[in-house]
């Protein structure tokens, strides 16, 4: 074989494995840049679940306090009512007593 061909297949095998290393060396790159884009994704992810987590909490926190709010007046109304209602008996009774204490 002449030289010049044994050269060129020298040189061809060589271009061969920088482009084999070149194409590995890539590829590890664009696996790492996965990984860390992955991972940035994931936690920006957690961070968007707290952050709406915390918000719902807050949200149900509001309408319980709200509702405790509801639920204090009415039973402030109706505690108003029973009152009114007892005051109007408190006569009846007291009549009653009245009666049952001069007939004896």
């Amino acid at each position: 074989m002449p030289l010049e061909v044994i050269e060129n297949i020298t040189r061809v095998e060589a271009d061969n494995r920088e482009r084999k290393a070149s194409a590995e060396a890539k590829a590890k790159q664009i696996v790492a840049d996965a990984q860390r884009d992955g991972l940035a994704l994931l936690q920006q992810t957690r961070a968007a679940a707290a952050d709406r987590g915390r918000e719902l909490l807050r949200q149900a926190e509001a309408r319980a306090a709200a509702r405790g709010d509801e639920i204090g007046q009415e039973a402030q109304a109706e505690a108003e009512r029973l009152r009114r209602e007892a005051e109007k008996r408190l006569d009846m009774a007291a009549d009653l007593i009245v009666g049952r204490v001069v007939k004896d």
